[in-house]
């Protein structure tokens, strides 16, 4: 039997508003905790979980200039072309 062919997986979470992001445990920590939960469910099919989180609280969804999908989007486009 092969192995499957891995996928690096990474997960981009947002909120719009800033509201409740200081708590200990927030909206991007709960967003970001089920999609690990659905990649770690897919662990068979060879998805890994990139460590890097990217995460974008306090932006709007109406444009892209949001820090984390920046990043996510340039380290994808590197991870393509290595």
């Amino acid at each position: 039997m092969t192995s499957p062919t891995p996928v690096r997986c990474a997960i981009y979470t947002r909120k719009s508003s800033e509201e409740g992001l200081d708590q200990g445990f927030n909206t991007l920590d709960a967003q970001h905790e089920a999609c690990a939960a659905y990649v770690a469910s897919q662990k068979h099919e060879g998805w890994r979980l990139v460590k890097d989180r990217f995460d974008d609280g306090g932006f709007s969804g109406g444009n892209t200039d949001r820090p984390a999908l920046q990043r996510l989007l340039a380290e994808s486009t590197r991870a393509v072309s290595a």
